[in-house]
């Protein structure tokens, strides 16, 4: 009876390691298709700038079906908001990478507001931008709780740096949540203003915008004490 039992649970352990095999194809399976409908959707919002793709095209570009679409995604708004997402997680990368080469906090809040205001001053990243920005309220407002949080990988990057200048001394004490999510709105309004416009945007306004949050960031601090 012993080792009957010990053979069954043996052969219990290969049956769970065969589907978990399966399973784990079936998974990378499902996860490419979810990333060629990401690019995709990315490829034609930026070369048509507009933020309307239809299922139709987006599964086309993807060389997939609609059954593969609507196994992932509810509805194509579900999916272009996993495209911001997507978007804004790069842009995260972005600016990690930009402010870990500043020699200081203030200069890693500097590097963050570059940037983001080079999402509108860069003309290739204006392009991939622009639907986006356009349509943000628009998303916010269905998805209001995913757009934060996505927005969260941004704004937490700059309260990091704000608070590692309190720390240093650079800035006196200030609720660097608070002012990260300050900047944030006005760096973020910049762009989204820029990138409505038919002329280029201003580089000395830009680097004004810079200028003023970070002078507004000292200020904030003195008043504080």
């Amino acid at each position: 009876m012993e080792n009957r039992i010990l053979r069954f649970g043996g052969d219990i352990g290969l049956a769970d390691r065969s589907v978990d095999r399966s399973l784990e194809r079936r998974r990378r399976t499902y996860a490419a298709e979810v990333r060629k409908l990401i690019d995709a959707s990315f490829e034609r919002v930026r070369d048509t700038g507009r933020l309307e793709p239809t299922v139709g095209e987006i599964v086309r570009a993807a060389g997939l079906s609609n059954k593969a679409f609507y196994r992932h995604f509810r509805s194509k708004d579900e999916l272009l908001l996993a495209v911001l997402d997507d978007g804004i997680r790069q842009l995260s990368s972005h600016l990690r990478l930009r402010m870990t080469a500043a020699v200081s906090p203030v200069g890693q809040v500097r590097a963050w507001l570059g940037g983001m205001l080079d999402q509108a001053l860069n003309p290739e990243a204006a392009a991939a931008t622009r639907p986006f920005a356009r349509s943000r309220s628009r998303l916010a407002e269905l998805f209001p709780d995913h757009v934060r949080d996505s927005e969260r990988q941004l704004t937490e990057l700059l309260r990091d740096a704000i608070a590692a200048a309190c720390e240093c001394g650079e800035l006196e004490a200030v609720d660097a949540e608070r002012d990260a999510a300050t900047v944030y709105q006005m760096a973020m309004g910049w762009v989204e203003r820029s990138l409505a416009q038919t002329t280029p945007p201003d580089r000395d306004a830009a680097q004004h915008l810079t200028e003023f949050c970070l002078r507004g960031l000292v200020r904030n601090s003195q008043l504080r004490n």
